[in-house]
């Protein structure tokens, strides 16, 4: 059976799988009821749906460490990588940062709201960005994986509108203020410095599909995941393209 590329479910990415071309209906001219102000009230179109629950988060990580969080099964903040992507100045900021008594930011297991991260981006722009560790700039981009989950699956997490282990950096806690903030950011291109620091441990059966940057990859994934649904998205591991 044909799968989306994307990680839609089968039958609902356009892109994938087109849909026939409607028929066109016949549309009878509706006059808009006049406003109190005499003239005519204009069409508002349909807001989208937001549903904090099923907003998509990104975990990135190199593909040598991915037999060992299925092994365990969870992604576990403190455990040892085998390839630790995050430098030494990454690891002391973030152990420092604090955002309430005695939650610091190295104890949450860290998701992106957008693939298109822009950390993540400066690792595929090749950019000499102090928050990647020497073996994450010297690997191929290619040898990274994107685990891919929704708000509702990691428990309670915290939203940062910014680099987590920044000082200026504004951070969400309670349901109320997390809600706000994902309504502000969604869509934005705020969005792409944003962080989801969800409590340790993440189940791994919370990784609804992993994503991949070849069909090589692909299938060497597929040894370690087994059921756990692949995608391959070359553009997840392409520079964003400038607007």
């Amino acid at each position: 059976m044909a799968e989306c590329i994307h990680g839609f479910e089968n039958g609902l990415c356009d892109s994938c799988f087109p849909k026939a071309a409607p028929v066109k209906p016949v549309v009878a001219r509706v006059v808009q009821p006049r406003t109190s102000s005499g003239g005519r009230a204009g069409k508002q179109p349909p807001r989208p749906t937001f549903v904090v629950a099923d907003q998509r988060v990104y975990h990135v990580t190199h593909v040598s460490n991915l037999e060992a969080i299925v092994d365990a099964g969870e992604l576990n903040a403190t455990s040892t990588p085998v390839v630790d992507v995050s430098s030494d100045l990454t690891h002391e900021l973030r152990s420092t940062a604090e955002f309430a008594a005695n939650q610091r930011v190295s104890d949450h297991v860290a998701f992106y709201l957008s693939p298109q991260a822009t950390v993540w981006d400066s690792l595929r722009e090749g950019a000499v960005d102090p928050r990647w560790s020497d073996a994450a700039r010297t690997a191929a981009v290619s040898d990274f994986v994107v685990l891919v989950s929704n708000f509702g699956a990691l428990g309670t997490p915290v939203v940062t509108d910014g680099d987590a282990a920044g000082s200026v950096t504004r951070f969400a806690t309670d349901p109320g203020s997390v809600d706000r903030l994902l309504r502000t950011l969604y869509g934005t291109e705020q969005a792409r410095d944003a962080e989801v620091l969800a409590p340790e441990p993440i189940p791994f059966e919370a990784i609804q599909l992993v994503g991949v940057a070849n069909e090589p990859m692909r299938e060497r994934v597929r040894e370690i995941v087994g059921s756990t649904k692949i995608v391959v998205y070359p553009p997840w591991f392409q520079p964003t393209p400038a607007s």
